[in-house]
């Protein structure tokens, strides 16, 4: 079913546009007229005017961020058509160029670690790395957010930023949906510390691979006693540590003030346990207890406790770490153990009356069950009894229920009644057309599904197909991918594909599973921003704009020069692309650096560093990517990564001039 409150939002988005968004437009509009009277060309007031409408449609959001981006597109493409009457020689993008977007090398790559991604998830092998961070952080954003971004800041020192995130996006999910975070508090973090970590090395990111043969070029035309030294591998890694620690310590204090909590693309607000609730009345919760030594529980076994306490125990430790649960997991006939923790089903009164009688202690969150009892693993259930099935006549006690099929019955409808834990459930005979609520692991209800005795009536569940006899393949073409990336030439896109290519015909992914793991509005919005890029460089836009703009501190201290070519570098990188903007400023900043006296290698650096402070809006490849996933709008980037652009601006300032 829809949701109501959604239908409403988007009728909303899609309607008449408000106050706010027509007053916005009169003074983007009227700021574009000004300076369409200033700028020396035709051709830089036109790019100019779009560049406006684009920061419009993204700030105010009039339509949805792929759809302008889309639009912006044919805008450029349209100016072909219309160019005799705009005063124009030729359209601000040739036609025959509009959609390389879509075959660039950014967006095939992306769409290749994408497809990387959902690879190495399919076989478990990420639902492992899941599993191990809510181990060690729990299910606190405050532990796991560090965990997450710290990895991936790490990892995106060494390979492109964007695969990192992608690597980790299934890894996120996952923990989203085993601790109950939602995906908004964590995939920000994660992608912010991701484009941070390009930082950390100068093979990092695309700008600081790109720098010293730059500086070559710009040697070739310096006199021999101002020719600049080329940086090294790890120049940059004081700077890069220092942001990357920056964003997590952001994110720890101040994440519940600027991370939203929003529904994820594709996701839908159900409760399962609402339907069971309503039926059967069944108002049980589910809650890690914990058995100290000296209570008087120890030695005794579930038999003796459950029925007369009105509890359920779905799972246990034994032997230290030992996990039971699931079938031949937990039994009647187990005795409790010091020390030991288990998962119970019960109302909550019943769960408080049975740890006060025993001296038990109620975990407020999941630690050891953290991953076993997670929504994505296990939950409530109904299974109905057919005619004909070898159970009638047998009582859940007789078959060993929880123990043979891993179903622990909480509760059971039959002859018109519903009869709760507590009231003697597990002996009564089963008939035909009985219905066990009970709870059980996903997996287990899957093999029920195939059991003669059963009818699965709970078919909306998390029906995992894992392969984990693909292991070995998704890593060897993932480790193929990554060492053509780092250690040789060939192309970003082509080496990516290599792994994609290799997972779909080792059928570790099916081509059906490849397309459904692409996000497709993060393609149409990176690939249809490009020509807008193309088109601030080819016009001259970009270097006016950076001219006007250094022109204005050309007399103050060098610092804050600096600080005005890392602002300018910040505002390219929004609106082109990353590389574009290295390319263009380094030789700007250069010359500069040497006008006032300043070392213009560290002027260079500072241009390719701060071409990574791309948090304001989602034309970061890497923003783009947990956009749809995060459910996130452009204002949630704006507020969060307002901060950030101001917090990398000031902490690479105060660490460049401390160590150069």
């Amino acid at each position: 079913m829809s949701n109501p409150a959604d239908e409403v939002t988007t009728a909303a988005s899609m309607g008449p546009m408000s106050r706010k968004q027509l007053i916005a437009g009169l003074l983007f509009g009227v700021v574009a007229l000004y300076l369409a009277s200033v700028v020396p060309t035709v051709e830089i007031a036109w790019v100019t005017g779009i560049l406006l409408f684009t920061i419009y449609l993204f700030a105010f959001e009039v339509v949805e961020v792929d759809v302008a981006a889309a639009t912006v597109m044919v805008l450029l493409g349209l100016t072909s058509l219309f160019a005799p009457l705009m005063g124009l020689e030729q359209g601000l993008v040739d036609t025959q160029h509009l959609f390389d977007g879509f075959a660039s090398n950014a967006v095939i790559s992306i769409i290749a670690v994408m497809i990387i991604g959902a690879g190495l998830d399919k076989t478990g092998l990420m639902g492992k790395v899941a599993s191990f961070i809510l181990k060690i952080g729990g299910t606190t954003e405050r532990r796991i957010i560090p965990i997450i971004s710290a990895t991936v800041g790490i990892i995106s020192s060494f390979m492109q930023n964007v695969g990192a995130a992608a690597l980790f996006l299934p890894v996120v999910s996952r923990i989203s949906a085993r601790s109950g975070l939602p995906m908004s508090r964590l995939l920000m973090p994660m992608g912010f510390c991701a484009i941070l970590g390009g930082t950390v090395t100068m093979v990092g990111s695309s700008p600081l691979i790109l720098l010293n043969d730059l500086i070559l070029t710009s040697n070739q035309a310096l006199p021999e006693g101002q020719r600049m030294e080329t940086w090294n591998l790890f120049s940059v890694t004081p700077i890069g540590l220092a942001l990357v620690a920056t964003g997590i310590l952001y994110f720890v204090v101040a994440g519940r003030f600027v991370l939203p909590t929003t529904k994820a693309e594709g996701s839908k607000a159900t409760d399962p346990m609402e339907y069971i609730r309503e039926t059967y009345g069944v108002e049980y919760c589910m809650k890690e207890i914990v058995i100290p030594k000296d209570s008087e529980l120890v030695g005794k076994v579930l038999n003796d406790v459950e029925r007369t306490n009105k509890v359920r125990v779905v799972a246990m430790t034994r032997g230290g770490n030992d996990l039971a649960i699931g079938p031949g997991g937990v039994a009647r006939d187990i005795p409790f153990e010091p020390n030991s923790a288990i998962g119970v089903v019960a109302s909550p009164e019943n769960c408080s009356a049975f740890a006060a009688k025993y001296g038990l202690h109620i975990r407020e969150e999941f630690e050891v069950f953290s991953d076993a009892l997670a929504p994505t693993k296990a939950g409530i259930a109904e299974v109905v009894i057919p005619p004909g099935s070898s159970l009638i006549g047998k009582s859940a006690r007789d078959v060993w229920m929880r123990k043979r099929y891993g179903l622990s019955m909480v509760a059971l409808h039959s002859g018109g009644k519903t009869l709760h834990e507590g009231e003697g459930i597990r002996d009564l005979p089963l008939q035909a057309g009985d219905t066990i609520v009970g709870h059980v692991t996903w997996e287990a209800l899957a093999r029920l599904e195939k059991d003669r005795d059963f009818v699965v009536v709970t078919t909306e569940y998390p029906h995992e197909e894992l392969r984990p006899n693909k292991v070995a393949a998704a890593g060897i073409f993932f480790f193929v991918a990554l060492g053509l990336v780092l250690f040789t030439d060939l192309r970003l896109s082509v080496a990516l594909l290599t792994g994609a290519m290799g997972m779909i015909l080792s059928r570790v992914l099916t081509i059906e599973e490849a397309y459904q793991a692409v996000s497709w509005k993060t393609v149409f919005l990176l690939a249809s921003l490009i020509p807008l890029g193309l088109a601030v460089e080819t016009t001259g836009t970009a270097k006016w704009i950076a001219e006007q703009v250094l022109s204005v501190v050309g007399g103050a201290p060098g610092w804050v020069i600096q600080a005005s070519v890392a602002v300018l570098a910040t505002f390219f990188t929004l609106v082109m692309s990353n590389v574009g903007a290295t390319v263009l400023l380094v030789p700007l900043a250069v010359n500069i650096a040497i006008g006032v006296g300043a070392d213009p290698a560290v002027f260079a650096l500072t241009v390719a560093i701060a071409t990574s402070n791309s948090f304001l809006i989602p034309t970061h490849q890497v923003n783009a990517l947990v956009m749809g996933p995060g459910g996130y709008r452009v204002p949630d980037f704006m507020r969060a990564g307002g901060i950030m652009t101001l917090l990398f601006l000031v902490v690479m300032m105060l660490m460049m001039n401390l160590i150069f």
